[in-house]
């Protein structure tokens, strides 16, 4: 490894100056890309949500549905039972 110099040089600052520069820009495109990428995925997740919203809606449509089917049933079967038990 180069030994460290003690002084600077007009051209050596320059030179780190330009690199240091380089490497914050590449850092903010990436930290663009990112953005992007995490808006697209927002949006995605947004959109997948929506659709399992949709279903559970509909899970629960079917589920009060047969609820109610089902206390008709119990119904008319005491009442079929109690008919029972009345005539005889």
């Amino acid at each position: 490894m180069e030994a460290m110099r003690k002084t600077w040089t007009d051209e050596r600052v320059d030179d780190l100056n330009g690199r240091v520069s380089d490497g914050f820009h590449r850092v903010d495109e990436d930290i663009r890309d990112l953005r992007g990428e995490l808006r697209d995925l927002r949006s995605d997740m947004n959109m997948r949500f929506d659709r399992v919203d949709a279903r559970f809606d509909s899970m629960q449509r079917v589920m009060l549905q047969s609820a109610i089917a089902l206390s008709a049933s119990f119904v008319a079967g005491f009442a079929t039972l109690a008919g029972l038990i009345v005539t005889h």
